[in-house]
């Protein structure tokens, strides 16, 4: 049973029951959690601070992959890095988690053909991204690369997308079922899978865009930090609006500590902006001048 109370009006503290908790290739997890309050409020782009265990007071940040405010719960993926996580990996279904959430300012879109891209665990806020323009008048397309085996078995996808290089035919079903066409893009040689960075997937249908339809496109990410900045390297490229989430270290989680700060060019010149308040979103060409 989860019990709720405001924090701060907009995060919420909550006692999370794990409903299901999979493990896939890789060392990596999907976790769905009964957390009413936060499925309620989440958007994509923002997190969760979650106490692993009661082992370790200090929390871990973990992205939203997708969140039900109708049935009350988020689902979050997680990579095993480090003893925090290996112990969040131990932990079953009934028992409790709790939580924080949730933080962050999100991605806001305003063009009509978003183009996502996510790398590793940063795959999460772009699925639940997609998940949010699934009604609205969009069309996104979402580019996923990963060198370890993806969380979720991929399958020829029935949607078809100009400029795809030859072979590049894999998707993730969520979004297939979703009607939402998907690609994806791996250097370990996987089936249907882009052999390159996902980046190069994106340029491949960028150049198949005439010049009306490409002045739709946004850019909008999350993964690395050298596959975010060549995002931005790209949006700049083709001159395009870029958002992109960051990935930081934290100990707190709600702006008190200033230990996750970054340095974003703004009109005044270049200043510190914290990674879990003031982001994690930002301007792509404010963080990768």
């Amino acid at each position: 049973m989860s019990t709720t109370k405001p924090h701060r009006e907009t995060i919420y503290v909550e006692e999370a029951e794990i409903l299901e908790h999979q493990a896939h290739e890789g060392e990596q997890y999907s976790l769905r959690l009964a957390a009413p309050a936060c499925a309620a409020r989440a958007r994509p782009g923002q997190f969760v601070h979650l106490r692993v265990d009661p082992q370790r007071p200090l929390r871990r940040p973990i992205s939203i992959m997708r969140a039900s405010p109708e049935d009350g719960w988020i689902e979050l993926l997680y990579k095993v890095v480090g003893e925090g996580t290996a112990l969040l990996a131990g932990r079953t279904p009934g028992e409790s988690l709790n939580l924080l959430g949730p933080i962050g300012a999100p991605f806001r879109v305003g063009e009509r053909r978003p183009l996502l891209i996510g790398g590793g665990v940063g795959m999460p806020p772009m699925i639940f991204l997609a998940q949010e323009l699934r009604t609205a008048e969009a069309e996104p397309l979402v580019l996923l690369g990963s060198e370890v085996p993806f969380p979720f078995t991929p399958r020829p996808s029935q949607i078809l997308l100009p400029g795809m290089p030859e072979g590049a035919i894999g998707a993730m079903p969520l979004l297939e079922d979703w009607g939402i066409p998907s690609r994806l893009a791996s250097r370990a040689a996987r089936p249907g899978c882009h052999q390159g960075h996902v980046t190069e997937l994106a340029r491949h249908w960028l150049d198949a865009l005439d010049e009306a339809h490409r002045s739709e496109v946004g850019l909008y990410a999350c993964g690395p930090h050298p596959m975010l900045e060549a995002v931005v390297a790209l949006a700049r490229a083709y001159r395009l609006p870029v958002q992109v989430s960051l990935e930081e270290f934290m100990a707190c989680g709600v702006g008190g500590c200033a230990g996750c700060v970054v340095e974003v060019q703004t009109g005044e010149g270049p200043a510190m902006r914290r990674v879990c308040v003031d982001g994690p979103v930002f301007d792509g060409y404010r963080v990768f001048p």
